[in-house]
C-alpha cells in the first residue's frame, strides 16, 4: 500500500496517521493512532479503517526524549505489523516553531533542519520531540521526502501591535516577538466553524486549545487577531506543567534569591508547575477532577480562573465575542472545566453590553441570555453614562432587584453548560483530509445555547497530510 506518514510528536503524546494514495491521497486514513502518556505509563492504540481497534503498552526507558524514541520505534513496528507490503512515499510533520523564516509547509532537509533546531529553546517541550521524529524517517527511510507544517503560521495575520513586545527596538528586530502556538488545531478548527455556526463564524470567536499545552485564541472573519502564547509556548493560560504567564518579577526572585541558573528556572517553568505544581498530585486533569484531595480543587480552579481572565482579554482584541469553541484532550472531556467557562463568556458578555449601552445588561441578566458581542460604540458613554443612570436611585434599585433576580438563573445555567457539554455530533471536513485523531469541539454562541457539537479531529494530522502532499506536488 502506497501512502503519506503523518506524524505528530508532541510534549506526552505521538499521534500518527498514514492516508492511502490511489491517483489522489486518500480523504480518511487507513490506519491511525497514538501513543498516550510519554514520560509515565506509555501505551499505544491503533485503529484501522474498519473499526478494528489495538491497544498495547509501549516499554521504554530513560529520559524523556529517549522515551520519545522509544515511542516511535514502536510506532514503525506496529504500522509495518499490519501493513507488510507498506510503502511510505511521503510524511509530513507538525513542527511547533518555524519563527520568522517558515509560515508554510516546507520542504524538510538537514539545511531546514539546522535552523529549526536553533528555535528550540522557544520550545524545549515540543521543537526537540518534532525534530526528532524527522530524523527518525530520514533513518528509516532516507529517499522519502518530508514536509514540515509550521504551528507558528496560524498566527502571521495578526496586527504588528499584537506581536510586539514593550522592549528596545533591538530586540524586536532580532525576532523577538510573539508567534503564538497551536496554530495547525486553530486553522482546523476555523475552516470548520462555517459550517457549525454560519455567519458567525466571521465575527468575533475565541477558541480554547485546552490540554497538557492549552492556549487560547481570538479571531475575526477566521483569521487569528490575538492569542495568549507568545514568543514561548509557555506564556498565557496555566497548562500541565507550564506556569502560563508569570509576573518576570518572579524569575528574577528566583533567580537572585533563590540561586536558580538558567536550566533550574527552564525546568521549574515547562516542567514542575502549572496543574502538577500547584496541586503536587498530577498534571492530568481527569485524575485531578477524581480527587477529593483540596490541592487538586484548588488547581483546578487556577486553570478555570485563567481561562476566564484570558477570554475577557481576547474578547475585546476581537471586538466581542460570537461563539465560544472549546477543543484539545481537556476541552473534549471535562465538562466541568467547559461548562464554567461558558458561565463567563456569558458574563464577559454581560461586563461588554454594559460598557456599550447601559440598558441592555438588565435584560440579559433577567434571562434572556442574548449577547451580541460588540461594544456599541455608536452610543458609547462608557461606564460614565452608567453612573449618571443611577443618580436615580430608585432606578438603581429597580436595576438592583433585577440583578439578584437572575442569580438564579446564572446557577441553572452553570448545571445546563456542564450537562450540554456532553452530546457531540461528527463533523467531517469535505476539503481537508480528516486528520489522525479525535479531539472533540465544543462550541456556544454566546447565548447560553450549544451552536452544535463538532467532533473536530486534531488539526494537525488531515492539514499536515494535505501540506505535505501539496508541497509535493509543487516540487
Amino acid at each position: 500500500m502506497k501512502a503519506v506518514l503523518v506524524l505528530n510528536a508532541g510534549s506526552s503524546s505521538l499521534k500518527f496517521a498514514l492516508y492511502p494514495i490511489n491517483g489522489d491521497v486518500a480523504e480518511a486514513p487507513a490506519v491511525s493512532g497514538q501513543v498516550e502518556g510519554i514520560g509515565a505509563t506509555p501505551e499505544i492504540t491503533l485503529k484501522t479503517a474498519d473499526g478494528q481497534r489495538f491497544t498495547e503498552p509501549v516499554v521504554t526507558h530513560g529520559s524523556q526524549g529517549e522515551q520519545h524514541r522509544d515511542a516511535l520505534n514502536h510506532v514503525f513496528a506496529l504500522l509495518n505489523r499490519h501493513n507488510p507490503a507498506l510503502d511510505i512515499v511521503a510524511a509530513g510533520h507538525r513542527i511547533v516553531h518555524g519563527g520568522e523564516h517558515y509560515s508554510a509547509p516546507t520542504r524538510l532537509d538537514e539545511a531546514v533542519l539546522r535552523t529549526l533546531d536553533t528555535f528550540v529553546p522557544l520550545a524545549p517541550l515540543h521543537q526537540p520531540h518534532n525534530l526528532r521524529a524527522v530524523r527518525a524517517v530520514a533513518m528509516l527511510m532516507p529517499d522519502v521526502p518530508q514536509v514540515g507544517c509550521f504551528d507558528t503560521a496560524f498566527h502571521r495575520t495578526q496586527p504588528a501591535v499584537a506581536q510586539a513586545f514593550a522592549l528596545p527596538r533591538k530586540y524586536s528586530a532580532e525576532g523577538v516577538k510573539r508567534y503564538g502556538f497551536h496554530g495547525l488545531s486553530y486553522d482546523y478548527v476555523a475552516r470548520q466553524l462555517p459550517d457549525v455556526i454560519g455567519e458567525r463564524a466571521k465575527g468575533a470567536v475565541v477558541i480554547a486549545h485546552l490540554g497538557n499545552g492549552a492556549s487560547m485564541c481570538a479571531l475575526r472573519d477566521g483569521k487569528s487577531v490575538a492569542s495568549t502564547m507568545g514568543f514561548t509556548a509557555v506564556e498565557g493560560l496555566m497548562m500541565g506543567t507550564r506556569t502560563g504567564s508569570l509576573d518576570p518579577g518572579v524569575m528574577l526572585y528566583l533567580m537572585e534569591q533563590k540561586g536558580l541558573d538558567a536550566k533550574a528556572l527552564t525546568n521549574l517553568l515547562y516542567k514542575e508547575s502549572g496543574l502538577l505544581g500547584v496541586s503536587g498530585i498530577s498534571q492530568d486533569m481527569r485524575t485531578l477532577l477524581a480527587s477529593s484531595a483540596p490541592e487538586a480543587r484548588e488547581a483546578v480552579d487556577l486553570f478555570c480562573y485563567r481561562i476566564a481572565r484570558e477570554l475577557g482579554s481576547l474578547a475585546a482584541a476581537a471586538g466581542g465575542l460570537d461563539a465560544l469553541v472549546f477543543t484539545g484532550g481537556i476541552g473534549e472531556h471535562a465538562a466541568l472545566v467547559a461548562g464554567r467557562a461558558e458561565l463567563e463568556a456569558l458574563q464577559v458578555g454581560e461586563r461588554a453590553d454594559l460598557a456599550g449601552d447601559h440598558r441592555e445588561p438588565l435584560a440579559v441578566l433577567a434571562g434572556a441570555h442574548r449577547f451580541d458581542g460588540r461594544v456599541q460604540r455608536q452610543d458609547v458613554g462608557l461606564f460614565g453614562n452608567v453612573v449618571d443612570q443611577f443618580h436615580d436611585r430608585a432606578d438603581f434599585l429597580r436595576a438592583f432587584a433585577q440583578a439578584l433576580d437572575a442569580l438564579g438563573g446564572f446557577l441553572d445555567l452553570v448545571a445546563d453548560g456542564v450537562h450540554a457539554a456532553d452530546a457531540t455530533l461528527s463533523v467531517f471536513s469535505r476539503r481537508l483530509i480528516a486528520p489522525s485523531w479525535s479531539a472533540e469541539s465544543r462550541i456556544w454562541n454566546v447565548d447560553g445555547r450549544p451552536a452544535s457539537r463538532t467532533s473536530a479531529m486534531a488539526a494537525s494530522g488531515g492539514i499536515a497530510a494535505a501540506s505535505a502532499t501539496s508541497a509535493m506536488n509543487r516540487m
